[in-house]
Order: C-alpha cells, then sequence, then structure tokens
C-alpha cells in the first residue's frame, strides 16, 4: 500500500492532540499503545521509539512527529 507512511503520521498527529486533551490514565495508556503501532508502522528506530515511550513526554512526540512529516514531504 503506498500511502501507509502518511496514514501512521497522520494517526500519530491525532494520537498527539489527543494526548494532550487527554485527562483519564486509561485513555492516556490506550493513546501511548496507539502511538508505539504506528511508530512501528512508521520504522522508527526501536531506540528512539522505546526513548519516546519511556518519557511519555507528548511534546516530545509531537516534536519528532513535526521532523518527520517535514522528512516526508521532501521526499515527495
Amino acid at each position: 500500500y503506498d500511502h501507509r507512511d502518511e496514514i501512521a503520521l497522520t494517526r500519530l498527529q491525532e494520537v498527539v492532540t489527543e494526548l494532550f486533551l487527554s485527562t483519564s490514565e486509561k485513555r492516556t495508556s490506550q493513546l501511548w499503545k496507539s502511538a508505539e503501532k504506528a511508530m512501528a508502522a512508521l520504522k522508527v528506530p526501536p531506540k528512539e521509539s522505546a526513548s519516546i515511550l519511556s518519557n511519555k513526554k507528548p511534546e516530545q512526540l509531537a516534536e519528532r512527529v513535526r521532523e518527520w512529516l517535514t522528512q516526508a514531504r521532501r521526499k515527495s
């Protein structure tokens, strides 16, 4: 499927937004699991993914998503 990376990046953007808005610990945990799956789909290096997931800082994930989007646009 040609647009798999775009879909995963879009999903990560949505997850970041939801993480900033989440008030429930249970929902936040589910969102981090979704972020983990999306990063795996994007083939983010495991070390980088693990660092983001261990810190659980939405702003860190948001910054990386912004960088990945910039990289993806350059490839297009």
